[in-house]
């Protein structure tokens, strides 16, 4: 490399000599120029990148193929461990995912990508040979929650990791890819999980299946995923670890979860045992953000991630989608059982639509953020089609025609495919790249604890619904604090013709009022859309997590990387000798 020329740098110090303020700006501009060859780091793209994205596949397949599949055999598996408690079986899993991303985050820049998700696939895959072999409820809630901790810690690493691999401008077709992935899982999900509770005792399998498909995905991550690695002891990694905001986080976020789960179902809402722990959690929230802010030396989520109004957007974006996704996949099985009378493998099929639609519309708005280089145009037409969307299922009753039933729920996923495809991208383009994994984690973060609120809101809007609405004689048949929805739906069929009509209506008319309070949900999404900039996405990535390079490659960028880093030290502490 040559060296730095003569008549700039006298020139330099001549301007620094006779205006010391000039001096500052001299050296910041060094800096700057410094930071800037970092972030124009444009990794190369070989096999290697999209084997390991392969691998990261495997991995995020894995989640939506769970979640959907228990969701349609939910009330199989009530009924054969002779047990209620439905909502804690789904929370659970989305609960204990939420309560680990905003550590997954600090675990991949301290420890690294690869251990941290080879530690999080064998967590996932430990959960699910717990839940397969689970003889009781409590024991399956308890499994549940190991298989979530696992589950949202490799969905927010795979997220990591690719960023790390590819640059934000070229990331809309992995994005789209992922939310296909996501809808072929959640496609497969409900038949599988129809399927496999067609006779007692077969609902283990849908637990058991995940254990081989974790074991592919653990093999192609140790071999594949070979890359940068942080130094230092095990001691000092776990001091470098943020414990207090990871526990603040956690223990908030599980008591508004544990409040919204009891609320309306086991406890009145006015109940001591709900207000309590919704108050302490949401006050725990605020601490959290607030030690963040101000105390933490390496924080979960450094507070330059919401100082700007596009990534703000984006983040509340990333929060409202799931209440109404994740409704439809909770929930509109729930009306073809009862209101139809569907058997759990055809209420899958029912919902294929849905998952069908998804994840085309997440490749193509995916594919159309890199070709038209902008996002806002496809988020603001993903969420006016969720607004449709709602509005139509609420007109749904117990009578709808297969072509509604069907349809409607489709155009939910054209809608809800877009803005997953999407709202990654007004997070992270006001952002510089090296705060990726951070911006990620908390992105995940945001996801997951909608999704937690969104289900057991749903969940609780159908409990008290239910107890307006079902005839009293049929009702009074079930004990208090009883999960009406899943203790009903295997009796409904047997019922007599009006009683039959009667509870049917009931299904039909609750689960519209969740429809509705959906429909602001989805026109609340859109206002905040409205916030975001057309701010420019990054073309580079940070290389300090690229992937290993040769020896003597390596070595050679470490040599220009040394040469140039001298080269600007030089001239600037020729500049500071003269001052």
């Amino acid at each position: 490399m040559a060296p730095p020329s003569t008549s700039k740098l006298e020139d330099d110090v001549s301007v620094a000599f006779r205006n010391p303020s000039h001096h500052s700006n001299c050296a910041a501009e060094l800096d700057n120029k410094h930071v800037n060859d970092q972030d124009d780091y444009k990794p190369e793209r070989d096999a290697r990148v999209w084997l390991i994205f392969l691998a990261l596949s495997v991995s995020a397949f894995l989640t939506p193929l769970e979640l959907t599949s228990v969701s349609t055999a939910l009330p199989t598996i009530l009924n054969d461990l002779h047990g209620t408690d439905f909502v804690w079986i789904a929370t659970a899993y989305t609960l204990a995912s939420t309560a680990v991303l905003p550590m997954t985050g600090g675990l991949a820049e301290i420890f690294g990508r690869r251990p941290a998700m080879l530690a999080s696939l064998s967590l996932f895959g430990l959960g699910s040979a717990l839940c397969g072999a689970a003889q009781n409820v409590p024991w399956l809630i308890a499994a549940r929650a190991v298989q979530g901790m696992g589950g949202g810690s490799m969905a927010s690493l795979t997220n990591i990791i690719i960023a790390d691999l590819i640059p934000l401008k070229d990331r809309g077709l992995i994005s789209g890819v992922l939310a296909l992935l996501w809808a072929v899982a959640a496609a497969l999900g409900p038949v599988v999980g129809g399927a496999l509770t067609a006779r007692p005792g077969q609902w283990r399998w849908l637990f058991y299946l995940n254990v081989p498909i974790v074991g592919v995905a653990f093999v192609l991550v140790l071999i594949l995923l070979n890359v940068r690695a942080p130094t230092g002891t095990f001691s000092e990694k776990m001091r470098r670890m943020d414990w207090i905001g990871n526990f603040l986080v956690v223990a908030s976020s599980s008591a508004c979860v544990i409040a919204i789960t009891w609320g309306g179902v086991t406890y009145p809402w006015q109940s001591p045992r709900v207000l309590v722990p919704l108050i302490l959690g949401l006050l725990g929230l605020v601490l959290f953000l607030f030690y963040e802010a101000r105390f933490a030396r390496e924080p979960i989520v450094p507070f330059s991630l919401v100082t700007n109004r596009t990534s703000f957007s984006g983040y509340l974006q990333t929060f409202i989608c799931p209440f109404l996704t994740l409704g439809v996949i909770y929930y509109m099985p729930t009306y073809f059982q009862a209101c139809k009378l569907a058997s759990p493998v055809r209420s899958g099929i029912d919902l294929l639509g849905f998952c069908i639609t998804l994840g085309p519309a997440g490749v193509l708005g995916g594919v159309s953020v890199s070709r038209l280089n902008g996002y806002r145009v496809q988020a603001w037409v993903g969420w006016t089609l969720l607004i449709i969307a709602m509005g139509l299922l609420s007109t749904i009753n117990e009578d709808s025609s297969l072509a509604k039933t069907v349809a409607y729920p489709a155009l939910v996923g054209v809608g809800g495919g877009i803005v997953y495809a999407v709202a990654s991208f007004p997070v992270l383009a006001p952002l510089p790249v090296k705060e990726s994994a951070h911006a990620l984690a908390f992105f995940s973060f945001c996801r997951a604890f909608a999704g937690v609120w969104g289900v057991a809101i749903g969940g609780t809007i159908l409990q008290n619904e239910l107890s307006r609405r079902l005839p009293p004689s049929f009702a009074e048949s079930f004990p208090g604090g009883v999960a009406l929805a899943y203790a009903t739906i295997p009796k409904v069929a047997s019922l007599s013709e009006p009683a039959r009509d009667a509870v049917r209506a009931a299904f039909a008319q609750s689960i519209a009022v969740i429809w509705r309070v959906m429909i602001a949900v989805a026109v609340l999404g859109l206002a905040v859309s409205l916030m975001m900039k057309a701010v420019p996405m990054h073309a580079q990535t940070d290389e300090n997590w690229g992937l290993e390079k040769s020896r003597d490659g390596e070595l050679e960028g470490r040599e220009g990387t040394e040469e140039g880093s001298d080269e600007k030290r030089i001239e600037k502490e020729s500049i500071e000798a003269v001052i």
